[in-house]
């Protein structure tokens, strides 16, 4: 027991006592509050250290197997064996079920990833997520990257632990009408009801396109799945139903009463880029994701296909496809030093195929024509960096 006489010392070290303690019971109650967090979702504002806490939080929960800290994706993966990858299973064109496989485009970056870090296409586990549940995943340690439609947007960039890349689609949001409603336009919405999947950016933007056109602002009814607002249309609740034009195009594309019942308008509202995503703090691992799917726009480029690259390679003396492919001749192998083997781009074109192939396979069936989702030298705005 502390007494009026004691001396200056033994108060000191009482306060120094004092004042551990507390600090210990502030980290304690730091820490509850972050698991907290995390079960409640995406936080509004960016974690200190995202790479060790997605680790922590991977050993904790569904990311045990590939559980990282401080940024080591490429090695659990690499230790793994297979790329755990957040995807959906109800979008035509890009992700669906057929015979319990997952088909579309958004499926076969999963398999480019995995192609290029393992040398398997098919070493990928395909994680299915709702559209509130994608970026929780990803801070969580789930999946190790996320492809899955998301539009990378400024907010999402800076609050949601996420690393966006190379955009692999350019989309933009349009709307689509029964053929038989008579509405020609977007004028011709102005304080009807417009339909939309909830939680994600075309909520906004339908109410910022109206505002725009100085127009009457449509009530704005949000679902939490395709299905419900598929039902909604077609009970007539909704008089326009606004989403991405790829994912109204694949709607469209399986609509019970057929695609011509259905009309797109024409001009997109906004911009939509779609782009993979990682956790963030982990840079590795995003270059890694990154050169992936670049690899497959600069195979477009060098016209190589999955049916032509193993010709080409042995019969060509174009250095620069060579060195692309892992294949030097004389001179040195290019090792970048990026983590990936060698021969990283040769596996993705011969096991999946250039961005031609899995555009052509996947998205052009839906109607849609590849704008600018044509290479660079065609008009488009897919570019990759050089491999050198």
């Amino acid at each position: 027991m502390a007494e009026a006489g004691s001396h200056e010392g033994d108060t000191n070290v009482r306060l120094r006592r004092t004042a551990i303690i507390l600090a210990a019971g502030a980290l304690v109650l730091g820490a509850c509050t972050g698991d907290d967090d995390d079960e409640a979702g995406p936080t509004t504002d960016p974690p200190a250290d995202d790479g060790g806490d997605a680790g922590d939080a991977g050993d904790d929960g569904g990311g045990e197997e590939n559980g990282t800290e401080g940024g080591e994706t490429l090695a659990a993966v690499q230790e793994a064996g297979v790329v755990r990858c957040g995807t959906r299973d109800e979008l035509p064109g890009f992700a669906v079920l057929e015979a319990g496989e997952h088909v579309g485009f958004d499926a076969d970056f999963c398999r480019v990833i995995a192609a290029a870090v393992l040398g398997d296409a098919e070493a990928v586990e395909f994680v299915d997520l709702e559209t509130d549940d994608r970026f929780t995943a990803l801070q969580s340690g789930e999946v190790d990257v996320l492809v899955r439609n998301t539009t990378w947007t400024a907010t999402r960039d800076g609050a949601e632990g996420a690393t966006f890349l190379q955009p692999n689609f350019y989309d933009g949001q349009g709307m689509m009408v029964a053929a038989d409603s008579g509405l020609e336009s977007l004028e011709d919405l102005a304080g009807l009801v417009v339909c939309v999947a909830g939680g994600t950016t075309t909520e906004g933007n339908v109410a910022t396109e109206f505002t725009r056109l100085g127009l009457d602002v449509p009530e704005v009814l949000p679902f939490d799945s395709p299905e419900l607002l598929q039902v909604a249309f077609q009970e007539d609740r909704c008089d326009g139903w606004s989403s991405d034009l790829s994912q109204l195009s694949g709607f469209r594309s399986s609509y019970p009463d057929g695609p011509e019942s259905l009309v797109i308008f024409e001009d997109a509202f906004s911009k939509e880029p779609l782009a993979p995503a990682v956790r963030d703090g982990d840079t590795q691992w995003a270059q890694v994701v990154n050169w992936a799917i670049m690899s497959t726009i600069q195979a477009e480029e060098y016209g190589l296909t999955s049916a032509n690259v193993e010709e080409e390679l042995a019969g060509t003396d174009d250095p620069g496809i060579r060195q692309f492919l892992g294949e030097a001749g004389e001179d040195a192998v290019l090792d970048p030093g990026l983590g990936l083997p060698t021969d990283f781009a040769l596996q993705v074109v011969l096991q999946v195929g250039s961005y031609g192939e899995i555009y052509e396979e996947h998205i052009t069936p839906l109607g849609l024509e590849r704008g600018l989702n044509s290479i660079w030298s065609d008009g488009g705005l897919l570019y990759a960096i050089p491999y050198r």
